[in-house]
């Protein structure tokens, strides 16, 4: 029988579910930060019914996520996941988000954005700008770097082999910044 779960800190419930694969660790966390998960679903999704759904998508996805990554921040590890799958969902389901247009436009705003709204505003940016590469370049960049996927996991997601993947990578990333750098000195 686990301990008092509640006295346990986030840390210590991921690593004991590391550890035993016991489910009531894993519970706990779910309860703790289910209406963080539903919040990040209900604010990018717009609708309570699909932002429920999301929920309980990335509930099963986690379960596997936290035992293949090292997590050092719990909140915000939690947080990057549930945007990100919202995102790949909208996308999966051809909606657009409103993006800035322009780099500078981030930057004309940037005096009236806190910290985190300059963030979310470039990641935004970059979101539109990986549905411009090539639909390979932005799987791989996606999945290797918003998704934290491994070579190998990409691989057997997409068929593409080591080598594909790693030049899918690389000419994603210079393509990428090449339109940042065209947006900058425009």
């Amino acid at each position: 029988m686990p301990p008092n779960l509640k006295i346990l800190s986030d840390e210590q419930l991921i690593d004991a579910y590391k550890s035993t694969d016991d489910g009531a660790f894993f519970g706990e966390l779910f309860l703790r930060y289910k209406h963080l998960i539903l919040g990040v679903c209900i604010k990018y999704l717009r609708n309570v019914g699909d932002s429920e759904d999301a929920l309980m998508e990335i509930t099963e996805k986690l379960h596997l996520d936290i035992k293949q990554h090292e997590i050092k921040q719990w909140k915000g590890w939690l947080y990057m996941v549930s945007r990100n799958h919202c995102l790949m969902r909208l996308r999966k389901a051809g909606l657009k988000l409103q993006y800035p247009e322009t780099l500078p436009e981030v930057q004309a705003q940037d005096d009236t954005l806190d910290e985190t709204q300059t963030k979310e505003l470039l990641l935004q940016v970059l979101n539109r700008k990986l549905g411009l590469l090539k639909k390979e370049q932005s799987e791989c960049l996606t999945m290797f770097f918003l998704e934290e996927k491994s070579y190998k996991q990409i691989a057997m997601q997409t068929n593409f082999s080591i080598n594909d993947i790693k030049s899918h990578l690389q000419n994603g990333k210079l393509n990428l910044k090449k339109m940042l750098l065209k947006i900058n000195n425009a």
